[in-house]
């Protein structure tokens, strides 16, 4: 089964790579792109959709502050990006806006912020999966039922993906991210030349109308505000997955800080010129989408059963010429796959800040360690396991999901960016150089520029989304940094336990030691364990067993005096028919009488070749030795004897094999029977020799 296991490894994951193979790992900047902004690049997919789907809630009356949304959502954007190239330069060890945070706000601050990000990343895998089906639903309705397997066949192909490394995984996302920067870059270009040459491409949508919701249908004054503001909220799910790069630098070549920082201003440029073409599209092409097929006036179709296309499916078909146009198609494959494949930036982000926590830490040490191919595989398998459970409870509705986006980005950008202005006062307080105070002021404008938007931005968020589920979020968020606090509790209580001032003055022998070795019935296990016991030396030697069954306990006393031991043999009654609590009781009665001494249960175990063997055999062994670990100054030996078939090599035959004499088998069997080498004693003869 061992060998079944590892061959499925290879064959999924490759072969292991050595520690010193870490910097062939690292990223050029034409992978770093697809690996760390894949998401950001993505989100353009549905940001549009998201602001559309907030309006529409009023009907098409209110479709025009669109435009004003989306422009906040652009400057939003570029700022957040010049905030973080700020971070790239000023911390590129790769804590990012943990590291930040941390050092210049204090530590709970800066749990603050990996609590968010945690929980966004996991958001991030969810809705990017999940809007992926929706584009693929979109293509083929057909496929709408099996929704939710899709998603969580998807987060575990990325999660394979990725335990094969971060360099493969760059290689195998690079090629749809571009593809699908082209696709939308073509489709933008196509659709806005059309409608200057006068023929403005129409969506399929444009002649729906739109049935306000309930209690929506006069917004004015304040409530129309807040729908705008909320409009804004969605559309800010373009900024999802900015700081991955801050968090990444490590895994750049050198140099590293100027790589990142220049990957970081690609991404912004190319988010910024596609969400800004889609949006200008969709608003060209009338695009009427909302959540409720059933608000739709002049919908052919069964509303109750059949969703509407996404926004960017309905720019395709109208830019290339219908739904079954090969540029229509493209689009979707395209989309499809980039949004399914933007989960890798968190698949990326999530097991590095999981990391960086490991060793400070905040979470367990697990998680810390690198794999067979040097990825973080623990938190790759976490991540995994988690956003699939998400999207298995919330149906990989996107909708439903969406509410719980974003909230964790936002906390993390507020404070990074008021972590980073405090940063760069430190550093005017020493600065003198006046060309060097001139950058940092600059720097330290742009960073408090940041902080103050995307806190306002937080502050809408919060006030918009939270009860339409983003409560969830700030729960998941308080209570993975409560636990990430009791981690660190336990850690340092735990270290300070274990110190030692002087070790000579902690090494301290017990006054004596006290051997107990179990027996069952007295066969080649019970003889070996007695054997190694009395091998230690120990000041008392005793045999013990547990009379569950009298006529048992009567020949195994029978052949105990037969056979002559010097050793004794201790019964304990047992009416309940147990073994493990008079054991563990009985041990802990010497313990307790000799409080110095140190008692040493010898205990005989079966070793088997095979996993079905071990359900064949009594499991009592390992129950009682789990229990005896808590019992103070006992020490547990496991005494094993392997049955035949733990033997993975058969022996080898003592027949001559064709060719042995000319091999020189026999000669060098002669000289191990004499003894070897040794004073006085000859070589080993060559192969071949007579």
């Amino acid at each position: 089964m061992a060998k079944i296991v590892d061959a499925v490894k290879r064959l999924l994951i490759g072969r292991a790579l050595p520690s010193e193979g870490l910097q062939e790992t690292l990223l050029p900047k034409r992978l770093a792109l697809p690996i760390f902004a894949s998401d950001p690049l993505s989100s353009v997919a549905y940001a549009t959709q998201e602001i559309l789907l907030v309006l529409t809630l009023a009907g098409l009356a209110v479709l025009h502050l669109a435009t004003w949304a989306a422009l906040a959502v652009v400057a939003l954007l570029a700022v957040v990006v010049l905030s973080y190239r700020q971070v790239v330069y000023a911390y590129p060890s790769g804590g990012g806006s943990y590291e930040v945070v941390s050092t210049n706000l204090g530590p709970s601050a800066g749990l603050v912020v990996a609590a968010s990000l945690l929980v966004d990343y996991v958001m991030t895998v969810a809705v990017s999966v999940a809007s992926g089906v929706d584009n693929v639903i979109s293509a083929i309705p057909a496929l709408h039922e099996y929704r939710t397997v899709m998603a969580v066949v998807f987060v575990a192909l990325l999660a394979t993906v990725n335990l094969r490394g971060v360099r493969e995984s760059g290689r195998a996302f690079a090629a749809p991210t571009y593809l699908f920067i082209a696709g939308v870059l073509i489709m933008c270009a196509t659709g806005l030349f059309r409608w200057i040459i006068g023929d403005a491409p129409v969506a399929e949508s444009a002649r729906y109308g739109v049935e306000p919701a309930p209690g929506d249908a006069h917004l004015a004054g304040f409530a129309l505000l807040m729908l705008g503001l909320r409009a804004f909220s969605s559309g800010c799910t373009a900024l999802t997955g900015v700081e991955a790069i801050s968090n990444g630098v490590p895994a750049f070549r050198k140099p590293k800080s100027k790589n990142a920082a220049a990957t970081m201003s690609v991404m912004g440029l190319t988010a910024i010129v596609m969400f800004s073409g889609i949006t200008a599209l969709a608003l060209i092409a009338n695009v009427h989408i909302t959540d409720d097929t059933c608000r739709l006036t002049g919908f052919s179709g069964d509303c109750a059963s059949t969703p509407q296309r996404t926004v960017i499916a309905q720019l395709a078909a109208a830019v290339f010429g219908g739904d079954q146009s090969v540029g229509f198609f493209y689009l979707q494959a395209a989309t499809a796959l980039v949004l399914v494949l933007a989960a890798n930036t968190a698949f990326n982000g999530f097991p590095l800040l999981a990391s960086i926590l490991a060793q400070h830490r905040y979470l367990p040490r697990q998680l810390h360690t690198r794999g067979d191919r040097l990825a973080f595989s623990n938190g790759i398998v976490a991540l995994s396991v988690v956003a699939g459970a998400l999207l298995w409870a919330f149906h990989a509705s996107v909708t439903q999901l969406i509410h719980l986006y974003i909230l964790g980005v936002f906390t993390s950008f507020t404070l990074s960016q008021t972590g980073m202005v405090r940063h760069w006062n430190r550093a005017l307080h020493t600065e003198q150089d006046p060309a060097v105070r001139r950058r940092h002021q600059l720097a330290r404008v742009i960073n408090a520029l940041g902080a103050v938007v995307t806190g306002l931005v937080l502050v809408i968020v919060l006030l918009t989304k939270f009860l339409q589920g983003a409560y969830l979020a700030v729960m998941a968020a308080v209570v993975l940094w409560l636990m990430m606090r009791g981690i660190r509790r336990h850690y340092d209580n735990t270290a300070d336990e274990l110190a030692v001032a002087d070790p000579r003055k902690e090494i301290v022998l017990p006054s004596r030691v006290h051997a107990v070795v179990l027996v069952s019935k007295i066969h080649k296990p019970t003889l070996r364990a007695l054997a190694y016991a009395r091998a230690t030396r120990p000041d008392t030697i005793e045999a013990l067993t547990v009379a569950v069954d009298r006529g048992e306990l009567d020949a195994l006393t029978a052949q105990w005096e037969a056979a002559g031991f010097d050793t004794p043999l201790k019964t304990l009654a047992s009416p309940y028919r147990e073994i493990t609590r008079p054991v563990v009781e009985y041990v802990r009665s010497i313990g307790r009488s000799s409080p110095r001494d140190v008692i040493s249960v010898f205990i005989p175990e079966y070793v088997v070749g095979h996993w079905w063997e071990n359900l064949l055999h009594n499991q009592s062994a390992l129950w009682l030795k789990s229990r005896l670990l808590f019992a103070p100054g006992v020490m547990v030996t496991s005494v094993p004897w392997q049955l035949r078939s733990s033997t993975r090599r058969p022996p080898r035959p003592s027949v001559r094999a064709p060719g042995s004499v000319r091999r020189g088998e026999p000669a060098l069997a002669a000289w191990a029977r004499r003894g070897g080498a040794g004073r006085g004693r000859p070589t080993p003869p060559e192969p071949g020799a007579r």
